[in-house]
């Protein structure tokens, strides 16, 4: 089944339910517009629409599995960099914040940067910064948003897993003194009961290629971020791949009650480097 067949199909079950088009977008939080753009095939629903759909029309638990199995073997997004640009990307951290709040354990690998739910304002800021098509204000603002969504961490009912390389502590992104203060960051978010980060030390043998970042939200979707797009994965199977790079990296790394000193001695290994330079 394709997206227009899914859509054809979400759009009978509607028909039969005797529910008309703007009840159902009401009840599924979206416009009337998606709601039809999704039913004639024109927009490809991911597994979060489908499921919204479906629970506003009230089908079965039976019904409802068989399309949800439908929907994550065929919604694989990928939305380009620039369009997401273009759409805003305060409002990109404000769609980021409603998929994190649906989300009960969240799992992110960061090869590259600090991940945005532990930057502070001063390394977010700087990151964004050196894209020069990015006005202050559009800087000012998405940085804003960015933090906003940090909030989520102190939800004790919701867990968040990081799993990092060292790499991304020493790369001088941003200036020395900046990376220092985002690893005390770090070193206070660690001690939140419900976040566990970790670190894979670039010394040693290695089990796998770090390819790129990605998030886990519970067992249900994956975002992958590559240079030109950020692709979103929701078949069962794909996602599994990624849990179990995540489970991969995070028994290679160091945690607990080592990764405070191991944090704390790149940290001040970054502030000689600046009392020097």
């Amino acid at each position: 089944m394709n997206r227009s067949q899914l859509g054809a199909a979400l759009r009978a079950l509607r028909d039969t339910s005797g529910k008309e088009a703007k009840a159902v977008a009401r009840s599924a939080v979206m416009s009337p517009s998606k709601l039809s753009k999704i039913e004639t095939g024109k927009l490809a629903p991911n597994a979060d629409d489908v499921h919204r759909i479906l629970t506003a029309i009230g089908v079965s638990e039976k019904v409802a599995a068989e399309y949800m199995a439908v929907a994550r073997a065929v919604a694989t997004e990928a939305t380009a960099w620039r369009l997401v640009q273009r759409a805003g990307l305060d409002k990109a951290q404000a769609r980021l914040r409603e998929l994190e709040a649906r989300t009960q354990k969240l799992r992110v690998f960061q090869p590259s940067l600090i991940p945005g739910l532990l930057q502070t304002h001063q390394y977010a800021r700087a990151v964004l910064s050196r894209h020069k098509d990015l006005s202050d204000e559009t800087v000012r603002r998405t940085v804003s948003a960015r933090l906003e969504r940090q909030e989520a961490l102190y939800d004790p009912s919701r867990s968040f897993g990081f799993v990092i390389t060292e790499k991304v502590l020493t790369w001088e992104i941003v200036p020395p003194l900046v990376l220092a203060g985002q690893i005390d960051q770090l070193v206070s978010m660690a001690r939140l009961p419900n976040v566990e980060i970790r670190v894979v030390p670039q010394a040693g043998p290695k089990h796998d290629i770090p390819n790129h970042p990605f998030v886990v939200h519970d067992h249900t979707a994956a975002r992958v971020e590559t240079t030109h797009a950020e692709i979103v994965v929701t078949d069962p199977r794909d996602v599994t791949l990624y849990v179990e790079k995540y489970d991969g990296f995070a028994q290679h790394s160091v945690s607990g009650d080592e990764l405070t000193p191991f944090l704390v001695g790149i940290r001040n290994q970054l502030l000689r480097q600046q009392e020097t330079g």
